[in-house]
């Protein structure tokens, strides 16, 4: 552990006079320095645009962008790189699907089925594709772990389930739900599966093929790359049959007075110049996180996640919202202090050099679905360590005496 959180130079800052405690990976994760050198050395050594150019610079530019392409359909396992878009991040990718293929498959009366486990990026597109088609929302029951009640998904399903749109890991709960299962019985009612991967791919073995998802959307920053570059995946039948949301350079095949003709996947759906450097970032991400084995990251942070639910949940008046079985989560753990607003605990943790996010964290319904406006929320990564667990439990521990003193 020492070894690799030596590769992140940002451990070594200061926060208010004290080492950083980072805490809030879900928000976005800190990137290795293979991973800062790499976009470095594009900028400084092959710094061009992509595809067109038939000079030396632009292709080594272009080398560069279409093997982290490649890098990406490996990673997740993708039957065809074409299967592989970069967007801008996994709001974009979700956009992309609902605005480019859900118009066009659905109408009236049909039904689309969402969690209240949901960002709002996997949330609101839907709730917009609903009202333009006149279809209808439905949600997927929780049981009292926090966790999709299955039984209430597969009643919920009909023939005239026509999208389900799911989290892979909440972003809130860390719960990670059985996409595979979920696939398989949406398929027989002949709906397609869009899947929220924004806080699976970083933290777990990925394959899209086992989970059968018809789309997978994931963010570059929060698996240790650039901001700004994401991927959308999507089967390569269901790609060809969506409309470009963007039309303009790159996409292009021919363009007349009057009419247009566009490249094959995966640039038909890739208009304009890209984040050229942001996909070499990705590429180079990917490379680190493969370098240690995503079974091996899942493991280790299921470990510490054990640890530190036990810890946490030790400390009288604190409540943990979700499962509490490191094995049934990721290493995000929401949680409130009783009586204490979660911004001061914030607040009073980064005076300390803790930094943890505080908020409905882009969930509001499931906030009022669990009865409560905001929430504290520690996100783990494989660079934290049972000691900086020690210490916020202490940090938090000191917080709930002072507010105690400060109300007697």
């Amino acid at each position: 552990m020492k070894e690799r959180r030596a590769d992140f130079p940002i451990l070594n800052e200061k926060i208010n006079g004290q080492p950083l405690i980072y805490l809030d990976s879900a928000a976005t994760a800190q990137k290795p320095a293979k991973v800062i050198a790499k976009i470095q050395d594009y900028y400084q050594h092959q710094n061009a645009n992509v595809h067109r150019g038939v000079y030396t610079l632009s292709q080594a530019a272009t080398d560069l962008y279409e093997g982290a392409r490649d890098q990406v359909q490996t990673f997740i396992n993708a039957a065809n790189r074409a299967e592989v878009l970069f967007t801008r991040g996994t709001t974009e990718s979700i956009n992309w699907v609902a605005t480019a293929y859900g118009p066009q498959h659905l109408q009236a009366g049909d039904e689309i089925l969402v969690s209240y486990l949901e960002h709002h990026s996997n949330l609101v597109p839907w709730q917009v594709l609903a009202h333009q088609t006149g279809a209808k929302l439905r949600y997927v029951a929780l049981d009292q772990a926090g966790r999709l009640d299955l039984a209430d998904l597969h009643h919920k399903l009909n023939p005239s389930t026509k999208i389900v749109a799911l989290t892979h890991v909440s972003n809130v709960t860390g719960v990670i739900n059985p996409i595979a299962q979920i696939t398989h019985w949406a398929h027989q009612v002949g709906a397609v599966v869009v899947v929220d991967g924004a806080q699976a791919a970083p933290h777990l073995p990925v394959d899209v093929q086992v989970l059968d998802a018809d789309f997978y959307a994931f963010s570059g920053h929060k698996l240790m790359g650039p901001t700004g570059i994401g991927v959308l995946y999507g089967k390569k039948a269901l790609l060809e049959e969506m409309q470009p949301v963007q039309y303009g350079g790159e996409m292009i095949e021919y363009v007349g007075l009057d009419e247009a003709t566009f490249q094959p996947l995966p640039w038909r759906l890739e208009a304009g110049t890209p984040n050229i450097a942001g996909a070499i970032g990705l590429g180079a991400a990917i490379e680190y996180l493969r370098s240690i084995g995503m079974a091996q990251i899942a493991a280790d942070e299921a470990q510490l996640t054990t640890y530190a639910l036990k810890k946490l949940g030790a400390i009288e008046g604190l409540q943990i919202y979700g499962p509490i079985n490191g094995q049934d989560r990721t290493g995000v753990i929401t949680f409130n202090l009783a009586g204490i607003h979660p911004h001061d605990v914030a607040t009073a943790l980064d005076q300390e050099g803790i930094e943890v996010r505080a908020g409905h964290h882009c969930a509001q319904p499931l906030m009022r679905y669990l009865g409560v406006t905001a929430t504290v929320r520690v996100s783990l990564y494989l660079y934290n360590t049972a000691a900086e667990i020690d210490q916020l439990v202490a940090a938090l521990v000191a917080i709930k005496e002072y507010f105690a003193d400060d109300f007697t």
